[in-house]
């Protein structure tokens, strides 16, 4: 797909035609400024929200465990204390060989010795509010466990190879691009799977492109927008639960009020794919 040593470039290349991703981006402001209103759900729930019920119905368990961590009488944080460890995680990572759970244990390391030698917390009360942490996320950790499950049923299923096989005689150059970003679009969104699809399916796209003559950098946009977009809209992909559990909801109220503008901005990536092919 690229010269050796040019996969990084070729990536950079395609930014620009990953529509679904710079949609994404710019109805943010808009949603917040209310030039795109509130839809479906979301509108039930701000109204929910002005009425004085900030909690939705059937998530004030989770709601109990974030308030569970309490800030120490007399501790005042610093900045220094997120941005270190961030740039130690990032760092750590990298010496590692772009190993995560490594770079993770390392800084977590860190950050326990910076938080005992500053004095901010005891030992005990440092393993105590760490084991909190880890509590608050036993329920999203099992939904994402159960992610994983599914996606590697498919793999095992070659659902992914099958979606491609089935479209290919149908396909030509110019309906490549909105073709792959529906399917795959769609593909991910099922099966809570962003980057194991593109992953999988980017070296059978290329092929397909190759073959059709379409435009490479094109296809490559697409196929990474509809990951994007199975990240957003999905009910259990990892970016919905971790965002659900931040916000003190459930998966599901956080995808069904998010995906009528996902749905949005899908449709106006599939139709920017046909006008551009």
């Amino acid at each position: 797909m690229a010269p050796g040593g040019q996969g990084v470039r070729l990536y950079i290349s395609a930014i620009p035609y990953m529509f679904y991703a710079w949609i994404a981006v710019i109805m943010v402001p808009l949603v917040i400024s209310g030039k795109i209103p509130p839809i479906g759900p979301m509108r039930k729930a701000e109204q929910r929200a002005a009425d004085g019920q900030s909690v939705p119905p059937d998530a004030l368990h989770i709601e109990e465990v974030n308030q569970s961590i309490v800030t120490k009488p007399g501790v005042v944080g610093h900045s220094w204390q997120f941005i270190v460890p961030i740039i130690f995680l990032a760092a750590a990572t990298w010496y590692f060989d772009l190993d995560f759970l490594k770079g993770i244990y390392l800084t977590l390391f860190l950050f326990v010795l910076m938080i005992v030698l500053g004095r901010t917390l005891s030992m005990a009360e440092t393993f105590d509010t760490i084991l909190d942490g880890f509590k608050t996320m036993i329920s999203p950790l099992a939904i994402l466990a159960a992610a994983y499950l599914l996606k590697e049923i498919n793999d095992e299923l070659n659902l992914s190879f099958y979606v491609i096989d089935l479209l290919a005689p149908y396909l030509t150059a110019q309906l490549l691009p909105a073709a792959i970003f529906v399917s795959m679009a769609a593909l991910s969104f099922a099966t809570g799977s962003n980057w194991g699809v593109f992953v999988i399916v980017l070296p059978i796209v290329a092929s397909l492109a190759n073959s059709l003559g379409a435009d490479m950098l094109l296809v490559i946009g697409a196929t990474l927008s509809a990951s994007t977009f199975g990240s957003h809209a999905c009910f259990y992909t990892d970016a919905t639960v971790l965002t659900a559990q931040a916000t003190g909801c459930t998966p599901f109220q956080h995808a069904i009020t998010q995906i009528p503008y996902a749905l949005i901005a899908a449709l106006l990536s599939a139709i920017g794919y046909l006008l551009i092919a």
